[in-house]
């Protein structure tokens, strides 16, 4: 018998305010609306989740403020029947925030991220005695100060994480934020031989692997996709790595076949906002891996969450359940899911 999806890491608010566009620095833009929601990894694949299919057990594990938004956090997710037990409010900082700030007529969003409680999340929080799942998944690294701690043995305390969740009996999921920085190099690495599978976008993917997929034009290097994925693969990750990018999804299985799936031709005006595009296309991933779906249909129902993602402004809310996104598929594409 299936025992559902965890999911611990990042757990923010957002604040997400629109503007008529992004200014250069010194300059001016207006805002137009500020919506408010739930952020970050855990909130976001979650909610994803419960929405796409709410039979499935799911479970937090994370850190929020002794606040307001801390104790909303909690409430939000129990609302969604997710398994708040391992979710502690602590007094040493405040709850995680971020203000997106989004682009009216493009969609682009620009992150300004307080890290708060979310800093302090660490190996200690992941009780598996009582982490009831077939699947962990965790997000972000990078963003998870202790976790992506040093380890003598390890590399990386995330990496020492995911080896003792395997030895537990879970399949890992790992997923990554983006950054301006050299860090990928020395953090994601280690971590990646005790991924059952690594889920993350075309610029965290160049960042891990060294190898480029944009050009200066900011067009995708689509001919660079299999060998990033390669590369992924040759550093360790144990079953399933995949690239997600607005132009598509794309994975390689541990027997090194490749494989692809443009993304949804969405008509103009469809897009309210990216923010959590990630993150659903991640809920569809795992959605499909946790029913032992194939790779191909896994792709097909992750590009068309994402797209679901698209329609509403905050991260959850354009979601739909697993049918309405099949029929979503079959209605923008002309194809079978």
């Amino acid at each position: 018998m299936k025992r559902g999806i965890a999911v611990g890491g990042n757990i923010t608010v957002d604040y997400v305010k629109t503007v008529d566009c992004y200014p250069k620095q010194g300059n001016l833009s207006t805002i137009l609306s500020i919506t408010y929601a739930l952020g970050g990894a855990l909130p976001n694949v979650l909610i994803d989740l419960s929405k796409m299919d709410n039979k499935i057990p799911l479970q937090a594990i994370g850190l929020v403020g002794n606040d307001k938004d801390g104790s909303h956090i909690i409430d939000i997710l129990r609302q969604y029947n997710i398994n708040t037990d391992l979710v502690k409010q602590n007094d040493s900082f405040g709850t995680s925030f971020s203000d997106v700030i989004t682009v009216k007529d493009t969609g682009t969003r620009t992150f300004f991220h307080y890290r708060g409680t979310n800093q302090l999340l660490s190996i200690n929080h992941f009780d598996f005695d009582r982490i009831n799942a077939d699947i962990l998944h965790i997000g972000y690294a990078l963003l998870l100060d202790a976790l992506d701690a040093p380890d003598e043995e390890y590399g990386v305390v995330m990496a020492r994480l995911l080896d003792k969740a395997q030895r537990h009996g879970l399949k890992t999921s790992l997923d990554v934020v983006s950054e301006n920085s050299t860090r990928f190099a020395k953090i994601v690495p280690p971590s990646l031989k005790y991924c059952n599978y690594f889920i993350v976008n075309e610029i965290e993917a160049s960042l891990t692997t060294g190898i480029p997929l944009r050009n200066n034009n900011d067009e995708l290097i689509k001919g660079n996709i299999k060998e990033s994925l390669t590369k992924l693969m040759d550093l360790g990750v144990n079953e399933l790595a995949v690239i997600h990018a607005p132009e598509g999804g794309y994975a390689m299985d541990k027997e090194r076949n490749y494989y692809e799936q443009n993304s949804l031709s969405l008509p103009k005006g469809y897009i309210k906002g990216t923010v959590g595009a990630g993150d659903a296309f991640c809920a569809g991933i795992l959605y499909s891996l946790y029913n032992e779906w194939s790779i191909k249909k896994a792709l097909k129902l992750a590009v068309a969450a994402a797209a679901s993602c698209l329609s509403e402004m905050n991260a959850t809310d354009g979601m739909k359940s697993v049918s309405e996104i099949v029929s979503l598929y079959k209605a923008m594409s002309g194809d079978d899911l």
